[in-house]
């Protein structure tokens, strides 16, 4: 046994004494600093921002000991509003918008009849676009030039499934078809909301959803650079109050929807201008109002029925606007339309439309002249065929519209009900 003398045993005491109470005091420290911790905890469980608006969340914790479910979801809590205050509020305009429609947005590929080296058709590998899902039966809204000559549609989602699509209808004058999928039972699609096109402003910010080259569900943002665009796409078609934006839209995009930031679709994304090919900044978008007076009919009917009016016409051009002046058939205008021929018994006669009586050909084409000219319908010049077809594509078989003329130097009008346009 080994002694120690009373002046040992008494620094042992001392020390034993400070270290007891150094270790007391931790613990209290430690204790105070868990209260605090549960204090946050609950505070961060109450509130957690959302751009402007607070977003407010039942309370998790209360004051005593937390289970671990309980601890483990206020961490998750906690975690979700650091995660939110990262983002400023315009992205998370963005992702909320894309998080809840992306799933909406679907890839179409198309197959085409082609001809082998022994003339025989086989199947090859179309183009691709974008579509958007409109009803929770299956269809779905893209651009008629889409699908225009295919020979098979395939519709790829966003959880990989893909389905074989039947076509539905189409609509070259707007630019528009709906297609079909048929996915198996229980399978939930979520349709987009139609927003409108009526109340846009230019400086609008808008978001444009598709698969540019293929690369499914990419976002792009921008803004409505300009409303009202007339942009004429064939001969006969002119594209009516197209919207412009400068979100980027590519090769792919087409048939894609334009978001406004309240999540519903305001346009079609469906070409762009580009002497390259990409996107420079300059796209367009078929109006949303223009889809929802189209859509029913291509569900319907599988086409829209358009009113027209029975004659054939020829756009007045220098050479024959010359000619006109020289045979002294002259009309005080130089741009118009010229009615060649009217359908015997057909409307435009009726309505006392004339046509030409003098034979005249010009290069390979051959009609008549000394007919009326036709300068406006319903207050719309009509200077061009393609302002001819837009100036009835909003029309339906059985409408009356005014129709202004000029016979020889006297302008002249006349009220036609309309007759169906054959396709």
């Amino acid at each position: 046994m080994r002694l120690y003398s009373k002046a040992q045993i008494g620094l042992v005491i001392v020390v034993s004494v400070t270290l007891t109470a150094l270790s007391i005091a931790g613990i209290v420290f430690v204790l105070d600093r868990s209260d605090q911790n549960q204090s946050t905890m609950a505070v961060a469980s109450k509130i957690a921002q959302d751009g402007d608006e607070a977003v407010y969340i039942p309370e998790i914790t209360s004051l005593g000991i937390q289970d671990d479910k309980t601890a483990s979801l206020s961490l998750q809590v906690a975690n979700s509003t650091l995660s939110m205050s990262s983002y400023s509020a315009d992205e998370i305009e963005n992702i909320t918008i894309y998080e809840k429609y992306n799933e909406s947005v679907v890839n179409i590929n198309t197959e085409v009849l082609g001809i082998n080296w022994f003339l025989e058709p086989v199947p090859q590998s179309g183009g691709s676009g974008s579509g958007s899902i409109i009803d929770e039966q299956g269809y779905i809204l893209t651009n008629n030039h889409v699908v225009e000559g295919a020979y098979k549609l395939y519709v790829s989602l966003a959880d990989g499934s893909r389905y074989e699509a039947k076509l539905i209808g189409t609509d070259p004058e707007s630019d528009l078809a709906v297609i079909k999928i048929s996915p198996e039972p229980g399978k939930k699609l979520r349709p987009i909301p139609f927003g409108t096109s009526k109340d846009l402003k230019v400086g609008q910010k808008v978001l444009a959803i598709g698969n540019p080259f293929g690369l499914e569900r990419t976002l792009t943002a921008g803004i409505i650079s300009g409303l009202g665009r007339p942009i004429q796409e064939s001969e006969t078609t002119i594209l009516q109050n197209m919207i412009q934006t400068d979100a980027s839209i590519n090769p792919g995009n087409s048939g894609g929807p334009l978001f406004n930031m309240k999540g519903e679709m305001i346009g079609i994304n469906t070409m762009i201008y580009s002497p390259s090919g990409g996107s420079v900044g300059i796209g367009f978008a078929i109006p949303v109002d223009t889809a929802v007076r189209i859509a029913p009919q291509l569900i319907k009917n599988g086409q829209v029925k358009r009113g027209w009016i029975e004659m054939q016409v020829i756009q007045l051009f220098p050479d024959l606007v010359n000619y006109l002046r020289q045979s002294g058939k002259a009309a005080p205008v130089e741009t118009g339309l010229l009615v060649s021929t009217v359908t015997s018994g057909g409307n435009a006669e009726k309505a006392g439309l004339k046509g030409g009586t003098t034979a005249v050909r010009y290069r390979s084409t051959v009609f008549y002249i000394g007919g009326d000219i036709i300068v406006s319908i319903d207050g719309k010049p009509v200077t061009k065929i393609a302002e001819l077809y837009a100036a009835l594509e909003d029309t339906s078989p059985g409408q009356r519209v005014n129709v202004e003329f000029y016979r020889g130097s006297k302008r002249m009008s006349t009220v036609v009900i309309l007759a169906e346009r054959r396709r």
